[in-house]
């Protein structure tokens, strides 16, 4: 209906605030950290979202799904809502100086700065998690005290303006926090049934409280070698940014 053609005195429809989220992404990342949160967010008002990488150029994840990335680090400038995800490449991601500068600044300039997975690594790494409470991964929760973080092991964690979610599937639950933050619990609801959020996992080992210790300690041999270079490269930055926890 055009403007002119409203009924006098019928209030006039109100336009959504422009909401610019960055996702950052990068090659070995986990999609479902990334995409999980995209499909919530996307549907708040107003939201804009774009994935932001180096080039326009096509980005793998670590199973070989493409990504194209919508802006670059040097044209996009300071958003609303920063977010990281999480996945193998985090490893690159936590070491690369241009990335986590621009993570640095975007961060310090949003108004929420946010994480799925291991990508709470690079916003420590970004020095943005000194003093917060902070989730991610089970497989890399200690790690966070090495950045400066306050580890803790919960689904989704809101610290302030800072919101991490746990690994991977906890996307859905991390943007729906989101979503009822900024916008209430009823605009959140109302996304959860639009995409019917409604989980029944088959099977109850989907986290280290649930799964057999035989199955938590195969999967931990099994990731022994990415989580050592892991909490070297966190050790390391961490001691550069000063954080309690990285001292020897």
């Amino acid at each position: 209906m055009r403007r002119d053609a409203l009924p006098e005195n019928m209030p006039m429809p109100e336009t959504p605030a422009p909401c610019r989220i960055a996702m950052v992404i990068f090659p070995r990342m986990t999609q479902l950290d990334l995409t999980g949160p995209f499909e919530v967010l996307a549907r708040m008002p107003g939201a804009k979202v774009d994935l932001l990488w180096h080039h326009i150029e096509p980005v793998k994840d670590a199973q070989g799904l493409t990504f194209t990335p919508t802006a670059t680090f040097s044209t996009y400038g300071t958003p609303d809502i920063l977010f990281i995800p999480g996945g193998p490449g985090v490893l690159e991601a936590m070491q690369d100086e241009y990335l986590i500068a621009f993570v640095r600044s975007a961060g310090e300039g949003a108004s929420l700065v946010t994480s799925v997975c291991t990508g709470s690594l690079v916003l420590g790494a970004a020095g943005l998690l000194k003093g917060k409470r902070a989730t991610t991964h089970w497989g890399a929760i200690e790690q966070l005290a090495l950045l400066g973080a306050i580890p803790t092991p919960e689904r989704v964690v809101v610290d302030g303006n800072t919101v991490t979610g746990a690994g991977v599937t906890s996307g859905i639950d991390f943007g729906l926090a989101v979503v009822a933050k900024l916008h209430g619990e009823e605009k959140a609801r109302e996304i959860q049934l639009q995409i019917e959020y409604d989980p029944h996992p088959p099977y109850d080992s989907g986290s280290v409280r649930s799964a057999s210790p035989e199955l938590v300690a195969r999967l931990k041999r099994r990731s022994a070698g990415i989580t050592e270079q892991r909490r070297a490269a966190a050790e390391r930055i961490g001691r550069t940014l000063g954080a309690p926890g990285s001292a020897r």
